[in-house]
């Protein structure tokens, strides 16, 4: 990938929508979860379980703990792996040692479970944000890819259970079960929300039909909902007749447009309706990831980590 002005604004767009996820992850972790004393997964809760016993911020030890990974996972996983995260470890020791002192003492609800949601949300969205702009916060990222690269274990069940270790060793300090339940609570809700923001924008939906009036219905698709259509040639087992199959792509919020025009031409159709997470080329979205340059560093790094936790900090 060359130099060219689309590069460098992507490059600009992604480095702050990074800084803006890691300020909204660390203001959701300062003023809604570390004052109710729950730890979270990730080095975060590594850093909130050191704060507790010992009182050194969490930005301190989050951020020497992910340099420390960083140092030693530069020849396993590589050096752009390592570049790429060190940003956003940086920005969010950055915020989180800015928002700890400015929002102490500082309550917006009094209702513990509220802030653990409205916590939670915040730093789904704000670790959302960041996995769709290329970015990493690193922390169990990085012990997650180190696994993946001499076992057969996957990245999302490792970093699963890092985060349920780190959470559940809370106890240990707070003797309180009620705090251990709500770092789980926060895990999930994060988890849930940084997949509905990377996927929100990618869900589409495919439909795959059947009718003897095929081409009026492809006709019509092009037309009236201004999409493409696939003819496949098919043939019924029971009927032993060659029959013509229409695959059509189009987005969720256009789903409703493509059905009614089946229905309002054939109404016998025989049609399927399937949710798919990405649609990539002409019409839809741009397959967007960063290429290995020949002969350069050879780690590897996804345009969009996999969000099966979300709790990665």
């Amino acid at each position: 990938m060359g130099f060219s002005k689309a590069n460098l604004w992507r490059s600009a767009r992604d480095y702050f929508f990074i800084t803006l996820g890691m300020a909204i992850y660390s203001f959701g972790f300062c003023g809604f979860i570390l004052p109710e004393k729950v730890v979270i997964g990730g080095l975060t809760g590594i850093g909130t379980i050191v704060y507790l016993a010992w009182g050194i911020p969490v930005a301190i030890t989050t951020y020497a703990l992910n340099l420390t990974l960083l140092a030693i996972a530069y020849k396993v996983v590589g050096k752009q792996f390592v570049l790429g995260t060190i940003y956003g470890a940086t920005m969010l020791s950055m915020f989180i040692g800015i928002f700890q002192p400015l929002l102490e003492g500082v309550t917006f609800t009094s209702e513990p479970f509220m802030n653990i949601v409205i916590g939670g949300m915040c730093a789904g969205f704000g670790v959302g944000m960041t996995f769709t702009h290329n970015g990493s916060s690193g922390g169990t990222d990085i012990v997650a890819a180190m696994v993946s690269k001499h076992t057969n274990v996957t990245v999302g069940r490792t970093m699963l259970y890092v985060d349920a270790a780190i959470i559940s060793s809370s106890y240990l300090i707070t003797h309180q079960i009620d705090k251990v339940v709500f770092g789980f609570a926060v895990l999930f809700i994060c988890s849930y929300v940084v997949d509905m923001i990377i996927n929100t924008n990618r869900q589409a939906v495919q439909f795959t039909i059947f009718s003897t009036k095929w081409e009026e219905i492809a006709t019509a698709i092009n037309n009236d909902a201004h999409r493409g259509c696939t003819v496949l040639s098919g043939m019924g087992w029971y009927s032993k007749h060659e029959v013509k199959v229409l695959l059509v792509m189009c987005r969720k919020i256009e789903a409703v447009t493509i059905a009614r025009i089946i229905k309002s031409i054939d109404p016998n159709a025989f049609c399927t309706q399937a949710n798919v997470n990405g649609v990539y080329g002409k019409g839809f979205d741009e397959l967007k990831v960063k290429m290995k340059v020949p002969g350069k560093d050879h780690g590897h790094r996804a345009a969009t980590p996999l969000p099966t936790t979300g709790q990665n900090s």
